[in-house]
This record gives C-alpha cells, structure tokens and sequence, in this order.
C-alpha cells in the first residue's frame, strides 16, 4: 500500500509540476502586461507539435529540436505577439474588451493553423524530453519560480515591471521602456508554457483541440494565487496533482464510482469552477467591445440577399444539402451570443454548453430516457428541452451580477469546460443515445424547411430584445453599467434575463444541429468550439443578428469545402485585429465609405430657385409658443440658452415662442419667494465607512431639503465621494443610516433609490453611447416609471435638446451637450433629491453659467439638490449650504459665503 502511495504522489508530482510551469507563465505574462492569456494552450500545442515535427519527421536529435523549440521558437512567438499583436492595442489605451478578444482570436488561430499543418487526428508518438519521474521537472519547476521572484522583488527591472503593469502611461513618462518589459514578459510567459506543452504531449493526446483545452484547465492555479503570487501557484498546483492521483485508489460501490472517478480525472477543472466562481474575480474593469456610435440599420437589401443565400440549398441535394443542413442551426446558437454579448454586453465563453445541453436532453426525452418524463415526439423534446435548459442559464447569469471582464469571462468558461468534462464526456449520460428528426422532416430538404421556420422564430425573438423598453435598458446596461443603474435599470435581473434567453436559445440551436446531424455528438460542443464561436461572433459585430448568420455560413462553409481549420484561422486573424473595427468589418466598411463619399452641395433647378424666392418674400407666421412647464421658467430659458452651446442643435435665446433670460423670472426671485422647508427630505445619520485602515466616514450627519441647493467641499481624500456613493447607493456603509422622507434606505442599491426619487449624475460622463438623445432621455423615464407621455418632450425642451441634436448618437457630441444629455436623463425620471458629482467638470465658463441657472430653477421647482464640487466659485453663486469636509467628517457648516470666506481665510494664512 505504501508503495502504491509513494508512485501515485510521484506521478500526482508530475502533473503538478507541468501545471505549475503553466502558472508560473500566466502569472508572468499577467504581471508584465496586463493581459490574461487565453492563447496560453495553443502556445504550448504549437511548440508540443513543432518539436514532434523537428524530431519525428525531419530526424533532428532531440537537444537541437528542444532548443529551436524552446529557446527560439517559443520566446519569438511571445515577442511577435507582443510587438503585432497586443501592443498596439496597449498603445491605443489597453481596452481590455480587446486585448481579451485578441488573445483568444490567437487561440483559435493556432488551433485552426495547427489544424491545417499537422491535420486534426491525435498524435501518440511525441518525443519524451524528460524521463516519466518528477523530480527534473519539479527541479525546473522550483528553480524558475524562484527566479522569477527574485528577479521581481529585487532587481530593477522587476520594479519597472511592476511600474508599467499599474499604469503604463505614467511609467513610459517616467522614463521606464514599456515596450522592452513588455517584451520580455512575454517571452518568458511563452517559454514557460512551451516547456509545459513539451512535457505533457508525450503522456497525453496531442491534437489540435486537446492540449490547448487541457492547458487552459489549469489556469485555476494562476487565478487562485490571484495571478500574483508564484510559490501559490506551484502549491496549489502540485497539491491538486497529488491529490487527483489519490483519488483513483478510491473505487466505492454503487452510483458514486463513476462520479468520483470524473472528479479524480478531472480535478483541475473542479479547481477552475471554485476559482473562478467562489474566489474574488481577477480584474474589475468591463470586458466588451462597445459600439462607437449608434448602430446603422442594416439596410432592407442586406436582408434581402441574406435571405435568397439561406433559400439557396433548398435546389441542392447529396452531400451538399447535408453539409447546408448544419447552417441554420449554428446559426440560432449564435444569435444566443448576441442576445447576451451583444445586446447585454456580458462575456460568454461557455454557449458551447448550453447548446450540447440542447441536444443531449432532446435525445434523452427523445429516447424517453429523461428521468421522470415520458418519451416524446422530436419536435416536442425539442421544446421541452428549451424550457429546461433555459434556467440553467443561472449558472453563468449568476456570477455575471457580481463579475466583469477576466473575472467574468473566467466564470464563463469554467461552466462550459465543466459541463463537459462532467456531463458530454460521462458514459452513464450519453452512451448509446441516436436522435432522430421530427415526424414528416426526415429528409435533408424538409427538415432544412423546418430550420428555416425555426430561424426566424429565433431572428423575431433576437430583434425583440433589441426594441423597446427591454432593448434600450440592455443597451444602457452594455454601454455603461454603473450609470444604468443610476437610471433606474436592474442590472441584476437584466443579466439574468440575457443569460436565460441566451441559454434557450443555444439550447434550440444546439437540439437542432443535434437532429441535423441524427446523433449527439460531444465533439460538437466542445468548449474550443464556444471560444470559436464567440470570437466569430465579436469580430462580425456582436450586435447584428445579420453578423451571427453571417458567421454561420462561414463556419460551416469554410471547413466543408476545404481543410479542416480554415475557418479558425480566419476567425483568428480577424479577431487579432479587431481593435481596428470593434463594431465588426460591416462598421468599418461604412465608416470608410462615409470616408470616401465625395461631399457635394446640391444645387437648386430655376424652377426651384424660383419657388424658394417666392416663399422668402411670404410673411412669416406667428409661431405657437412652446409650453412651458409649470414652475420651471427659469430653467425653460436656460435651456434655450445652453442650446447655442457649439454642437447642440437647439435653439437660439431669441428664437420664437421661447423666453430669453431677460424676459423669465430669476431664479434668484423664485428662490427668495420660496418657503423654508420644515422637514428634510433625504437625511444621512453618523456614516462610518472604512477602506482596509483608512477611515473615509467618520461618523458623518447630512440633511437635503426640499427647494434648497448643499454644496459639500473639500480637499482630495476628505471624504465627499465616499459620501455620495452611500447616498447614492452604489456603497453600503458599515453604520449609519440613509433615510428617504422617514423611510430607511440603507440596505437599498442603486437602481431602487432611483425609482424612490433619488437620482444623481457622474463625474465621468455617463451616458450610453449607442443609444440617440432622445432615447437616453426615455430610459430615465421609462425606469423612473414615469407614466406621463410627454415627459421626455418637455425635458429635451427644457435642456435645450429638442432640435435636430434628439436624433442624434450621443457618442461624439461634445462635453457641455453631454452634460445636458445626462441631466435631461436624470431630470426625466422626475427625481425628488438630485446629487450631482462634479457637474461642471469639462464644461466652460458659458456653460457653467447655463447650468448654474438650471440648478436654481430645479430648486425652485422644489427639488433637493446635493452638488459635490472643486468649483468654489460655482458653489458661492449656486449653494444655499455649504458643508466642508476633511478626515472623513464635517467640519463647518453654514451659509456660502460665511463659509467659503473662513476657507479663503484660512488658506491666505
């Protein structure tokens, strides 16, 4: 017995040490720039195959294959990745929505080269480079890593490494060369893992879809040293390869043998499920490419030869029509991808999954082997087993409301990795199982008529989640998160319902290829295949339902007609280049037409220039005044004052029907007229709030009241946006108490105070890019709940917003029209207390003015006004309290002139 342990430990150490070398290299590449490698197992793949091809095939001997591999070949992959591929993306500000979609478009293009080199069979001859006992490669193992940690904590080069990984620009600007650390990062992250690939690929299978995946499994022991620490790493490694060796002693009786012996086999992929869904997320930035602009109709002709090209293969036969039968339903699947990435902006690596769960329950109700349900008909299994799927769309949703980016896209994939290795890859769940297609469709021409009809239910479902109500609050959601929720979206239940539809619909897609194909297939979904998916499904714009068919025909297409593998690596190299076009290749081909389309002035006929002149010379007619909301004078002429601000297409100050300023009563009469309110309307009471040993909240008393303007100033690190989020709801205190006219709203997030009436704007603009003024504008009310039909009218008047500017994309308008935009977003919810975060940050003296005089008159209207500001000249003219901070509390309170005056007096002396 003692025997057996002592060999299982060693073989556990094996594996362990293989696992750490792959650690060790994330974690080194992570440290030097930033970016998570998904490509990390097609590293290690290319180089397991290059030294097989250097030794095998061309009969080099081993010690020369093995130093081309890893000392030539493995670090130049690292640095040409660098260099072409993620540095520019760096240089262009490193969006980590890209630089996550290039690396795994590196992914699949490696896994689709290799394809196409080296065929798509497993390989059982690869060279040995370390005899089959642990204590080499654990020697390896402990020397690199300890390398490595002095090399970071002592020298110089790992303080400029750790420089540049906290912020690249400043350290480029401290004079430290990025690019060469960067460089080097890579290298060694790309040696470490080629050595991984080397010394795996003889004890396991060596494909191109494989290794890479079983390369990626092990990415757990990076994540739970928090991609960080390097002696966690290689604990956590060679702990959970010497625990999954003990695990195959163990053989109990009964139903748990199998189940075990999928766990002792599969132990990291148990490691990358805890990591990924239990520990903190790694990184908090969000991971999605955003559309620059609103997204451009797809025009009616776009469609139209879609259609005809979809109607093509019903004049095929053979195995043509066969090989056009899988197109329709990848192509459902795909749309799942965008419901959730591009309509909800959330990453989704494990669609794979859902879809094999698709098939796999279709067949099993099909065969009437799903537990305590009756045998059906295909057609009804299939729906039955959409409607069990779907919630299982939780497993991803739920992570995803408290994760984004790397975190996110971690969670995502560890789901599909583990359904599977757990479900797809088990005997007891799939063995022996056909799937047949439904009564009346079983030839090729029939049932791809019934896929068409199913299509478009799928297309009707997509595009209603992009209209109405349901799309623009996704569409806020994708755009900006945090100021979503400060509209009045529930986020949470937003994600969760793109997940759910998303999962319903890969499971329709995934039953349909399942019948296609007349048998479950796992290698069909295998999570290589979702990484492929979803790069195909980014870089032909996540958001067109029309780039997800086209995506589809590509596929299918690509890899039927010649080798296996030409897809992928189209795939990939699009994906490597999607930081040039994040909206798709249909995007950039517009933008550049747009570019190149010749600008000329149209010229009128004579008859024309007959028919303006007479119209020139007929009397103008009185125009009809706009309505004026009642009580909101001041702020009605204001916003025709802001409206002549450059670029805002709204209205001049002396143009018919609208008061000028001088015309309006002041705000400053309407404030003095105003009584003074006896109760306040949103009250703070002793909030304490700390941040590890630094107390930000000491204890701190605040009242808003009704028709009154508090101002909160202070210097940097005082406390005030610490405040303001927990007024906000966006941070909880540790004690204290936020109350809302006598009601606690402590407990309360975001997205709920907004609907009580609380509301607030961004310091950094926060408004939603994609979407038009006008419909910026209706998200406020539509989540404020606002029932009247003409509040969104008479705030886009009321800023100043109601020209040709409504129409308008809010991305590219300039700073002070943004400002208005987010204003008019806030102000549509009809808001009760309104807290304001640095709102005069970018605009200039004109329009600080003009919103100066809409802030008086909102207080004039009896709203509760919070503005936390730096701008103490804008304080003086604006505030009727002010309250300075310092150390997390307030320390003078009173009138803004008593107060700011005591502040100039202080500072002179």
């Amino acid at each position: 017995m003692s025997s057996l342990t002592y060999d299982l430990t060693l073989a556990g150490l094996s594996v362990g040490s293989a696992a750490a070398l792959t650690g060790i290299g994330l974690i080194v590449t992570y440290r030097a720039t930033g970016v998570l490698n998904f490509a990390h197992g097609a590293i290690a793949m290319v180089c397991a195959y290059v030294l097989r091809q250097c030794v095998v095939e061309w009969g080099w001997p081993l010690w020369l294959g093995a130093t081309v591999t890893l000392l030539v070949l493995a670090p130049g992959l690292g640095v040409v990745l660098e260099r072409f591929v993620f540095r520019p993306l760096a240089v262009l500000g490193g969006d980590p929505a890209q630089t996550l979609v290039a690396s795994i478009g590196v992914f699949v293009l490696l896994v689709g080269g290799a394809a196409l080199l080296w065929g798509q069979g497993a390989r059982e001859d690869a060279p040995e480079l370390v005899p089959d006992e642990p204590w080499g490669q654990l020697a390896v193992v402990l020397v690199l890593a300890a390398g490595v940690a002095a090399v970071v904590r002592r020298t110089r080069f790992g303080r400029e490494l750790r420089a540049v990984v906290d912020d690249r620009q400043l350290a480029v600007l401290g004079g430290i060369d990025a690019d060469r650390v960067a460089a080097a990062g890579w290298a060694f992250g790309s040696f470490t893992v080629g050595l991984t690939g080397v010394l795996l690929a003889p004890y396991v299978r060596l494909d191109p879809y494989g290794l890479p995946l079983l390369v990626m499994e092990v990415v757990a022991v990076a994540v739970a040293a928090r991609m960080r620490s390097l002696p966690v790493a290689v604990v956590v490694a060679l702990g959970i390869g010497v625990a999954q060796s003990q695990l195959t002693r163990l053989h109990p009786p009964g139903w748990g043998e199998p189940l075990l012996q999928a766990v002792g086999t599969n132990l990291f992929v148990v490691a990358l499920l805890i990591a990924a869904l239990v520990l903190p997320g790694v990184g908090t930035r969000d991971a999605l490419p955003r559309t620059a602009t609103a997204r451009v109709p797809t025009p009616p002709g776009a469609w139209i030869v879609a259609a005809v090209l979809f109607l093509l293969p019903l004049g095929l036969a053979g195995r043509d029509l066969h090989t056009s039968v899988q197109v329709p339903a990848l192509a459902v699947i795909l749309l799942s991808l965008v419901v959730v990435t591009g309509r909800g902006g959330q990453i989704s690596l494990g669609q794979a999954a859902y879809a094999g769960l698709g098939a796999l329950f279709t067949a099993l109700l099909a065969a009437g082997r799903f537990p305590g349900l009756p045998r059906l008909p295909e057609l009804a299994a299939l729906a039955v087993a959409v409607v069990l799927v779907a919630p299982l769309g939780l497993l991803t949703g739920w992570p995803a409301i408290g994760r984004r980016g790397l975190a996110l896209a971690l969670a995502t994939f560890a789901v599909g990795v583990g359904v599977s290795r757990f479900v797809f890859a088990q005997p007891y769940a799939t063995s022996g199982l056909s799937l047949g297609r439904p009564a009346g469709f079983d030839g090729d021409r029939a049932y791809y008529v019934l896929e068409l009809l199913l299509l478009a239910v799928a297309l009707l479902a997509t595009h209603a989640m992009r209209r109405g109500r349901t799309g623009r609050a996704l569409a806020a959601m994708r755009d900006h998160e945090r100021g979503a929720q400060a509209a009045g979206v529930q986020v949470p239940s937003l994600k969760l319902l793109a997940f759910v539809a998303g999962a319903a619909l890969a499971a329709l897609g995934g039953g349909m290829l399942g019948m296609g194909l007349r048998a479950f297939d796992a290698a069909a979904y295998d999570p290589v295949r979702g990484l492929l998916w979803f790069a195909a499904v980014v870089v032909l714009g996540s958001d067109s339902a029309l780039g997800a068919l086209a995506a589809a025909a590509l596929l299918v297409g690509l890899d039927a007609g010649t080798r296996g593998g030409v897809a992928a690596a189209l795939i990939g190299v699009l994906a490597i280049l999607v930081g040039r076009f994040p909206g798709g290749p249909y995007e950039a081909l517009r933008t550049a037409a747009e570019r190149l389309r010749l600008r000329r002035t149209p010229a009128l006929t004579p008859v024309g220039a007959r028919a303006r002149a007479r119209l020139r010379q007929a009397p103008p007619q009185a125009a009809r005044p706009a309505p004026v909301p009642t009580g909101a004078t001041g702020a009605t002429a204001t916003g025709a004052t802001a409206g002549t601000a450059p670029g805002s297409g709204g209205r001049s100050p002396a143009s018919p029907g609208t008061p000028t300023p001088e015309s309006s009563p002041t705000p400053e009469a309407s404030s003095a007229t105003a009584p003074t309110p006896a109760a306040p309307l949103l009250t703070a009471r002793h909030l304490h709030t700390r941040y590890g040993g630094f107390t930000a909240l000491d204890g701190v008393d605040l009242d808003l009241f009704p028709g009154r303007v508090t101002a909160v100033v202070g210097p940097n690190g005082a406390g005030k946006s610490t405040l303001f989020h927990c007024l906000a709801g966006t941070l909880r205190p540790a004690r204290g108490t936020v109350r809302l006219g006598g009601r606690d709203i402590t407990a309360l997030p975001a997205h709920a105070r907004t609907r009580l009436g609380v509301a607030r704007t961004f310091q950094q603009l926060a408004v939603f890019p994609s979407l038009t003024v006008s419909e910026n504008v209706r998200v406020g009310a539509e989540q404020g709940r606002v029932t009247d039909p003409g509040a969104v009218e008479r705030t886009l008047r009321l800023l100043g917003l109601d020209g040709p500017v409504r129409a308008l994309p809010a991305a590219g308008l300039p700073t002070g029209t943004l400002r208005r935009v987010e204003l008019a977003r806030v102000l549509a919810g009809s808001p009760h207390a309104l807290l304001l975060d640095e709102p005069a940050a970018g605009l200039d003296s004109a329009e600080v003015a003009a919103l100066a005089r809409v802030l008086k008159a909102l207080a004039a209207d009896g709203t509760a006004l919070l503005v936390v500001e730096h701008d103490l000249d804008l304080v003086a003219g604006l505030a009727d309290v002010v309250h300075v901070m310092t150390a997390g509390r307030i320390v003078a309170s009173g009138p803004p002139g008593n107060v700011l005056n005591a502040l100039g007096t202080a500072a002179g002396s």
